[in-house]
């Protein structure tokens, strides 16, 4: 029932719609990775982060929904570079500001020392990357949807992520022998990573293909393939960097958002590495030429 809801908001719909649901995906990511580090007891944090997570993706609609673009996608307005620059600046100075606060105010509460819910110094990095660069990381869906031709960009990081795990999954479970990294995730082998990035270069090459056929766009392949290839290695990097959080914080899941999936983060953790990735490759190496 979600994807066709998806797909719908990914199509039809103008990118405010997915800047909201980014911003709620967001919103649950910060509280589950400030609940897996055992931060979330200190409330007035919990509420600084959730709210700084809920903002980024809406300061970055903001800051490229005024800026006109090229054919490829480039602002062309430097007035509206740095009003992006200033909001998220903002964002981070005012929630960085506030953080140093609480970690000050909290050593000189007894109460809070007892309980063990100061803030530490310690915890002010964990907070920064779940209020602020996770989800500016993920609100890079947004500004590949705001370009031209948007809802057709906005597909690379998907396919990238969702192929990569997949090929990765399948490769592992059927000829899966050598363990990659046995302490950090178990389950997953050489030959199924080997197999996820082959399966996300030859995902995004199929992609390319498709749009050649049903598009009057200009298709670049060699640059598809180095898509398909940084691609699949962010994602598994994605990965593989949260299931390192995981067993470092001693759990399975981030939380129980979709039964049997895990949460937010469980789900999201390939494409926010993903989605980043392809941003910066479509600035700088277009592969789909308008």
């Amino acid at each position: 029932m979600l994807l066709p809801i998806f797909f719908c908001v990914l199509f039809l719909l103008p990118p405010i719609f997915l800047t909201v649901i980014i911003s709620v995906v967001c919103g649950i990511a910060a509280y589950e990775l400030l609940r897996a580090t055992k931060i979330n007891n200190n409330r007035s944090v919990l509420v600084y982060t959730i709210i700084s997570s809920v903002l980024v993706p809406f300061a970055v609609y903001l800051s490229r929904v005024t800026a006109p673009v090229n054919a490829a996608g480039i602002s062309l307005n430097s007035f509206t570079t740095l009003m992006m620059i200033t909001l998220l600046f903002s964002i981070l100075f005012i929630f960085l500001s506030l953080l140093v606060i609480e970690a000050v105010l909290s050593f000189k509460n007894a109460k809070a020392i007892k309980n063990k819910t100061q803030l530490k110094f310690r915890h002010i990095p964990i907070a920064l990357a779940a209020g602020i660069f996770i989800p500016y990381m993920l609100s890079c869906l947004i500004s590949l949807k705001t370009l031209q031709y948007g809802h057709l960009f906005v597909l690379l990081p998907i396919i990238a992520a969702f192929v990569t795990d997949s090929g990765a999954y399948f490769t592992g479970v059927t000829i899966g022998k050598k363990k990659a990294f046995p302490t950090i995730s178990p389950n997953k082998t050489v030959e199924g990573y080997i197999g996820g990035t082959i399966a996300g270069t030859v995902g995004m090459l199929i992609y390319g293909i498709i749009l050649s056929y049903t598009t009057s766009l200009t298709i670049i392949f060699p640059a598809l393939i180095l898509y398909g290839i940084l691609g699949a290695f962010m994602t598994e990097l994605g990965d593989l960097t949260f299931s390192l959080i995981k067993r470092k914080c001693g759990i399975k899941d981030y939380g129980n958002l979709i039964p049997g999936h895990g949460g937010a983060l469980d789900r999201f953790d390939s494409m926010s590495f993903a989605a980043p990735t392809m941003y910066l490759l479509v600035m700088l190496v277009p592969a789909i030429i308008v």
